[in-house]
């Protein structure tokens, strides 16, 4: 029996996950694979890549390759597990075309080709994560990847196969909740355990799966992750704001307030740590599955919850939109944290439909009560509550005829809240309906692939008394060859619609976390792009190749613009469209540069660039810089031995309201041993990440000023699968 993976997608998105773990997977593990060392399998129950009787599925139900996004990326869970970090934007930051907009420890969402918030979906098992994270950068992802099994990247427009929020990618975490296969075993195990040094981190996770009769499986999952304030390398101010900090202090010393100018002196001067940054983060997860024949009928219910520290901007003060502080209030003297949990439920069906034209019939649910409070101090400052349920049906074809394929329906429905002082968007609710097809038509060497969604969106606000309905169409093409030693070159075109988000249309207020304060608007239009990108990616002699190189060209890009006025002692900033212009490059390039029995030394290098204009010239902001990643790796059976070195490039082309951030290199050492020579599921990581204490800033980030990235960093940490 061959259990299909999970539903969303499965035979477009998911079903190229499972040919490109082998294939095309940005790992340098993965990679060698192709040159012909052994296929590691760390967990035999909840690899994907195995079909029931233990073979490599090399192709799935629907497309056999998902050439339409050539930006497509798999992390298996040994690379997870050595950038394992309490955030997926910062687990996924060292592949090519991706970055992180490292906004705090415990908030930091991916960003991919310069694309971040609204245009990408981060999604649960193909799922939306039914969180606010989109809402502002402040805002964790309830997602813990300490218990992820894989992680799905689909950089560029991704808008066919998750909805048009994710016109610049997808990030799908696959985890395991649902169980997609039947022990062997009386039960199977997995455990992940690590420390650190640079947050005295201390986390740990495990999940269970048992065979409770001859056809149903359960499935308990849990985790825990505890940090405290994060150590830097240098000083926590950039050196800009350093030195307006201590001309500030100047100034309110000659004025005589001598307190303000040696508070203002010590946010100066402070280094080695940033304060306000600990965390701690729990999750418990429980489902089931029914087996019967070739069909899989599954459920699941999980809890997430965390609190975290987020960091002020130094010498800034908190604002609520009064037009001064309470007597005796000191600027900037509150702590903020936000207080986080969410209740989700899951449900699927993968019905096998027998020999006729359709294969598969898939059907995934999800529904999301999610809450979350910002604390000043021990004073409750705003609440989020956000209510959602998630539906996907999909029809995918057998390979009987001359394409194979699917199509499929889907709805989507989101009740948002916020109460409180600084709740800069009004309540609303936003439901989806859209129909989706799919089709890949050649066996080679040349093919088509060709795709299209319509979807409907409504926006609504009752309180603001403003109803919004959007009609958008996406459609992309694929040419493809493909040699006979497997190297496939292609060109892509697309046209995708984006339908602005209720934040972009109704918000109306201070966004402290940006320190901004945000006017949207409700006659906002459809967000549009044209789009062309070329690709190779395969085989060539004893190298695997990944490279990409695109454009886009947006219609009515939705972006924030000052317009030079302040409210709140903070610039107002308004919601506007323009249009604007992307064009970058990405790839990635592993070879042996020397091979002798059961040994390998691997090359692995990396290379990402954006550039992003809107149509009057300005520079799009929060573009990320070109980065370089180059690393050796020593693999054996007992051990692998990884030595890397990243580059930051200097990001001076940005806008009048951004500061730019100097280049910075990191250089970092990982060791992963396997200690029983027998069973090759027992790994123990050790890293040492930053190693010359670099004081490093994304340029992505708001909080880029006052937040580093961490400063020298050891890690241990140790996966169990029995």
């Amino acid at each position: 029996m061959k259990l299909s993976l999970p539903t969303l997608s499965s035979s477009i998105a998911l079903a190229f996950s499972a040919v490109a773990a082998p294939a095309v997977a940005d790992s340098a593990e993965a990679q060698a694979n192709e040159d012909g060392t052994h296929e590691r399998v760390d967990d035999d129950l909840h690899d994907r890549r195995l079909d029931a009787t233990g073979e490599i599925i090399v192709s799935a139900t629907g497309l056999k390759q998902l050439d339409v996004l050539a930006g497509t990326s798999v992390l298996e869970i040994e690379d997870i597990q050595r950038n394992l970090d309490g955030q997926v934007g910062e687990v996924l930051a060292k592949l090519p075309g991706v970055s992180a907009t490292s906004f705090a420890p415990g908030a930091s969402r991916p960003v991919l080709r310069g694309f971040q918030g609204e245009r990408v979906r981060v999604l649960v098992d193909g799922l939306g994560t039914a969180d606010v994270s989109n809402t502002s950068a402040d805002h964790a992802t309830t997602i813990d990847p300490l218990t992820a099994e894989r992680i799905e990247v689909l950089r560029g427009p991704a808008v066919l196969l998750f909805g048009n929020q994710a016109i610049g990618g997808a990030v799908n975490v696959i985890d395991k909740r649902i169980p997609r296969r039947i022990p062997d075993e009386a039960y199977h195990l997995d455990a992940l355990f690590a420390a650190d040094t640079a947050s005295d981190l201390i986390t740990g996770g495990a999940s269970l799966d048992v065979p409770l009769a001859e056809n149903f499986v359960l499935h308990v999952d849990g985790s825990y992750r505890n940090t405290n304030d994060l150590e830097i390398g240098g000083f926590q101010v950039a050196p800009e704001l350093r030195a307006e900090l201590l001309e500030e202090a100047d100034e309110e010393e000659d004025e005589g307030e001598f307190e303000e100018a040696e508070e203002l002196r010590e946010a100066a001067e402070q280094r080695g740590v940033i304060p306000n940054t600990a965390t701690e983060t729990y999750t418990i997860n429980a489902g089931a599955s029914v087996f019967a024949g070739d069909s899989v009928f599954g459920a699941s219910i999980g809890y997430y919850n965390t609190d975290y520290g987020v960091p002020g901007r130094p010498g800034a003060g908190h604002h609520h939109g009064e037009e001064g502080e309470e007597e005796g209030e000191e600027e900037g003297e509150e702590i903020v944290t936000i207080g986080l949990e969410q209740w989700r439920a899951d449900a699927l069906a993968d019905i096998d439909l027998g020999e006729g034209f359709f294969e598969r019939l898939k059907v995934r649910l999800g529904y999301s009560d999610y809450t979350h409070t910002e604390f000043e101090g021990a004073e409750t400052g705003t609440v989020f509550d956000v209510e959602s349920f998630e539906a996907r049906v999909e029809l995918a074809q057998s390979e009987t005829g001359p394409a194979t394929g699917s199509v499929g329906a889907q709805y989507t429905y989101r009740d948002f809240a916020a109460v409180g002082e600084e709740a800069f968007v009004a309540p609303n609710t936003t439901s989806q309906i859209a129909l989706f097809g799919l089709q890949e038509f050649g066996p080679g060497p040349f093919q088509l692939e060709a795709g299209g969604r319509l979807e409907f969106t409504d926006v609504e606000s009752d309180v603001l008394g403003v109803s919004r309905n959007f009609t958008n169409f996406s459609g992309a093409l694929g040419f493809v060859y493909e040699t006979d030693t497997s190297l496939r070159t292609g060109i892509n075109l697309s046209r995708v619609e984006r339908a602005p988000s209720a934040e972009e249309l109704f918000a109306g207020g201070p966004h402290i976390a940006t320190q901004q304060f945000e006017i949207g608007d409700p006659d906002l239009g459809t967000e549009s792009a044209w789009g062309i990108e070329g690709f190779v990616r395969g085989q060539v002699g004893a190298a695997n190749l990944s490279f990409a190189i695109y454009r886009q060209w947006f219609d009515d890009y939705i972006f924030l613009a000052a317009n030079g006025e302040e409210e709140d002692e903070l610039p107002v900033f308004l919601i506007v469209q323009q249009d604007a212009d992307y064009f970058g490059f990405e790839g990635e390039l592993n070879f042996p540069l020397y091979r002798d029995g059961g040994s390998t030394v691997l090359a692995d290098l990396r290379a990402s660039y954006v550039d992003a204009e809107l149509s009057d010239g300005t520079a799009v902001p929060r573009i990320p810089p070109v980065e370089l990643l180059g690393a050796l790796e020593y693999q054996t059976d007992a051990f692998d031995l990884r030595g890397e070195v990243q580059w930051f490039g200097k990001q001076d082309d940005v806008d009048a309201f951004e500061t730019p951030t100097d280049s910075f290199s990191l250089v970092n050492f990982s060791l992963s041993w396997r200690p029983l020579p027998s069973r090759e599921n027992v790994t123990v990581v050790l890293n040492a990440d930053n190693v010359f204490d670099t004081v490093g800033r994304r340029h992505a980030s708001f909080t880029k000023d006052f937040v580093p990235l961490a400063g020298r960093n050891f890690k241990a940490s140790v996966r169990l699968s029995f």
